[in-house]
């Protein structure tokens, strides 16, 4: 199998403040920490999509081994990001794996579990307190990415009931993904997200990373 990454980190950070790419992190930036997680899961092609401090992004995380796609639309939503991607997407591409630029938290045995069985439409990670990104696409799939809209069209699609969604186990909870400074000082601090029912965000909704 080919499969394409895509890691989600355009968003302008609107409710943190300042572009949460660059916060500081194991002695990087959180984005050069979700990329190198990305890198560990070997795909055979990773892209990036940026947007919001772009240029400030480009001077400041490694980028080495990343095909960079610029969103001009970032601030309609992350559905502009995977639509900008989609064109980049190689034409050997069995199908996509989606991860969100602000959760370096991803296990890459998680991902190779999500993109091993290309039968299934679409695949989501199930944690101990509920599903959870990484995301795997089909390449018959793609049409439908598409023509999504909105921060939380992908998980309108996979709840959709149109498609198969496999659902592949992954101890422990949902990675802590940084929308607001309470979430960073959780991820610094190395505690478990909480629960779905405590903030759904984590759980059932696609952010703009």
């Amino acid at each position: 199998m080919f499969v394409t990454g895509l890691v989600l980190a355009a968003g302008a950070s609107r409710r943190l403040g300042q572009p949460k790419q660059l916060l500081a992190y194991r002695g990087a930036t959180l984005l050069d920490a979700t990329l190198s997680a990305a890198r560990a899961c070997q795909f055979d092609q990773l892209l990036v999509a940026l947007g919001a401090a772009s240029e400030q992004v480009r001077s400041s995380v490694d980028l080495g081994a990343v095909e960079v796609i610029e969103n001009p639309e970032y601030s309609t939503g992350c559905h502009s990001s995977i639509t900008a991607a989609l064109t980049a997407v190689d034409d050997r591409a069995d199908g996509l794996v989606l991860l969100l630029g602000d959760q370096p938290g991803i296990s890459p045995s998680a991902v190779a579990r999500l993109a091993v069985d290309a039968r299934s439409p679409m695949a989501v990670c199930r944690y101990d307190n509920g599903l959870g990104h990484p995301m795997w696409f089909r390449r018959d799939m793609f049409a439908e990415l598409s023509q999504l809209h909105g921060d939380k069209a992908v998980w309108k699609l996979l709840n959709s009931g149109l498609f198969e969604v496999r659902q592949v186990p992954v101890e422990g909870a949902v990675p802590v993904d940084v929308d607001t400074w309470q979430d960073y000082e959780v991820l610094m601090a190395g505690d478990q997200p909480r629960t779905p029912d405590e903030n759904p965000r984590h759980a059932q909704s696609q952010t703009h990373a």
